[in-house]
Order: C-alpha cells, then structure tokens, then sequence
C-alpha cells in the first residue's frame, strides 16, 4: 500500500497516516536523513494515541517522540521510551519499504497495523 512520496516527508519531521478511513492516524514516520522510522500511533501506557494535534509526533529539539496524553518521551530509531509512566517499554514498529522511484509503501496488510 503506497503511503506516499519520499520529498513529501522533510528531514527531521514526522507525519501521520490515517488508514482504511479512519479519522486519526494509525501510523506515523519520522524521518531522519535517508532513514524512516514507522511506528504505530499507539502509546504502550494506555494506548493512546500520540500526537495531541495532525502530525505532532516530535518535541520541540526534534529528537525524541512524545506522547500529547502524559509525556512519556520516546527515541525515535528504537521506539524505547526513555521517560515517562512507559519506561522500558517500546512503540510497536511498521515494516516500510521505498521503491527505486522514492515511493513509501507499507508492507504490512493495513489490517495489522490498525489499533
């Protein structure tokens, strides 16, 4: 399933995707360099989901993931929350793939990664 283009997620930030029509997003990339961390929006706490706002996964340095609900801070190559009611507890990752044109497509079925 195509998710969407390489240029359209900019180095440094993240941004959600809705799947199978839902309102809230289901999943979201970070982008760091040429790498793209997936994770589904999810807090191991509550399962909550994360961003408090559309695309809002990242604090204010850009370096860590945050959930809007409590804080808990997590890192963004791992998913290992490092602060919080969550500590030692990881996000759960998404399985990208990038085509030769740039293209991101999830390899998961859409099915497992919805919460």
């Amino acid at each position: 399933m195509r998710l969407c283009h390489l240029d359209e997620l900019p180095d440094g930030d993240a941004r959600g995707f809705a799947l199978q029509g839902r309102e809230r997003d289901t999943l979201f990339i970070v982008r760091h360099g040429d790498a793209l961390h997936a994770w589904r929006n999810v807090c191991p706490h509550h399962g909550a989901a994360l961003a408090w706002r559309p695309h809002a996964y990242l604090n204010a340095a850009r370096d860590r993931i945050v959930c809007g609900a409590h804080g808990a801070q997590f890192e963004i190559h791992t998913g290992l929350c490092t602060l919080g009611p969550c500590l030692g507890q990881a996000l759960t990752p998404v399985p990208l793939t990038i085509t030769g044109a740039g293209e991101v497509h999830l390899v998961t079925a859409p099915e497992e990664t919805t919460p």
